[in-house]
Order: structure tokens, then sequence, then C-alpha cells
């Protein structure tokens, strides 16, 4: 089944040092961009992460320091790569919870301004475990009938991912093919930052997600404890996550 697109959609697969947000970068990334007249683009890009690679994570997906020493950084392809993905939708697996967080986090730290919250994200990942509940590659033997070679390399994965969410939209008939519905079904979350630390209520207002004001107003806790925000900018958090709560903390001061 082709996908219904009014934006170009973008899967996309991250190798990274680790599964720290904060801490890890990237490695490698791969995306196919498929455009709503069905043309599809691929690329592939080695990165420099600037750290040592762990071994661990090289037993996963093979790419060693010697492999990219000489690639470009993150920051030096930060700008090409946001015009790629500019007026793109996103999709990927596990993408929601992994993949835009450390994209957006590589971004801020290279300076490049890319709103991402423009974005519709399709988590292929999600729709698969509300549906059956497996892995990649147990996804693309299900749906597909293949098997999965090379898993855990960016370019492999991207295109299963891709593949993976066609065949679920000519399983599932009450699946509409439809990236505004495919993306609110592959939330688990109404996430206000990337990391998932502060959500939408019911109401549609920005409440803490985690600790001891969890399910508390975000505006009231800056409000009745003035040191959390402090806390929370000289903590372990992401870049993205300290942005949004700036810029809640900033829309409290206007509005006096």
């Amino acid at each position: 089944m082709q996908l219904n697109l009014k934006n170009p959609l973008v899967f996309f697969d991250l190798e990274t040092t680790g599964i720290n947000i904060v801490k890890d970068r990237i490695v490698e990334i791969s995306y196919v961009k498929v455009h709503p007249n069905g043309k599809e683009e691929t690329k592939t890009r080695r990165i420099n992460p600037e750290m040592p690679i762990p071994p661990e994570s090289t037993a996963i997906h093979g790419i060693t320091d010697e492999d990219v020493k000489d690639c470009p950084t993150f920051k030096e392809i930060a700008k090409s790569l946001a015009a790629q993905i500019e007026g793109c939708d996103l999709a990927g697996y596990n993408s929601n919870r992994f993949d835009i967080p450390l994209l957006a986090e590589e971004f801020l730290r290279a300076g490049v301004d890319i709103d991402l919250n423009k974005r519709k994200f399709v988590d292929v990942q999600t729709i698969f475990h509300k549906m059956e509940r497996r892995t990649l590659s147990a996804a693309y033997k299900f749906y597909c009938d293949k098997s999965l070679e090379n898993a855990h390399m960016a370019e492999a994965d991207t295109m299963a991912t891709y593949e993976i969410l066609k065949a679920q939209l000519d399983r599932y008939l009450e699946l509409q093919n439809d990236i505004d519905f495919l993306s609110k079904y592959s939330s688990f979350t109404n996430n206000v930052d990337f990391a998932g630390r502060m959500i939408y209520n019911e109401d549609g207002k920005e409440v803490i997600n985690f600790g001891k004001y969890k399910g508390k107003l975000v505006e009231e806790v800056l409000k009745t404890d003035p040191g959390y925000y402090s806390w929370i900018m000289n903590g372990d958090f992401p870049l993205n996550t300290k942005k949004v709560l700036t810029e809640i903390k900033l829309r409290g001061f206007n509005s006096k």
C-alpha cells in the first residue's frame, strides 16, 4: 500500500554510542524520504561522535572508532540535515522514545534551530506493540514474511521499518492511511518535551510527569518552588527539556 501523505515522510534510524539521550551521540544516521507522489530518497551518513564508542555498542551495530575517525561531526552536517527534513513528518521504530529525543538533543548542541514540535511523528514500534507486541526482526517476519538481514545497521532497520508500516496498513483495516491518525495512534503520551518529563493533561495544560511533583501543573510548581527550575537546569536532563521548561517560565513572566 502506498502511503497517503500530505507532507514528505522521513523514516530514519540512528546508531549511537549508547542509549542515554543526554550523554550519548549519533555515529550513523540513515533515512528514507518518501514523497507524497511515492518517490523515495535514501541516504546514510557516518558521524564522528567526538567520544569513544563503547565496545558494547560496537558489538550491536559494528561501528568502531576507526570507522568514524575521519567522518564529519554532527555539528558539521546539522544544517544540511535540517534542510533535508524541513517540512517533513518523521517515522521510525521506537523513535518517539529514543531517536527523536536524541536527534533533538544533537540539533540543540549544534546550535541549529529546528522546531521538531511542528512535525507529526509515527512510531511503527508502538503500532506493532499495540497490535502484536514483538521485536523489529519478528515484526519484519510477521508483516513482510522476510528475515531481517544486517539487523542493527541503520539502513537495514530503516528500510524494514518503512516496509512494516505499509504492511500494517494493509493488515489492519482500523488503521487509517493518514499521518495525523498514525501519529496520534503511535503516541503513548501527549508529551510536552520529547523525553516526556512533562506532558499535557486532559485540559491541555502542562504537568510534571516524574518525581515528587508528578501530576502537578508546571506553572504552579515553578511558582511555589522557585528552586525547582534551577534544579532542572543544573541537572542531568535533556537540553530539550530545559528549553521547554524555560519557555514555560518565560511565558509566566510575560503574562504578568
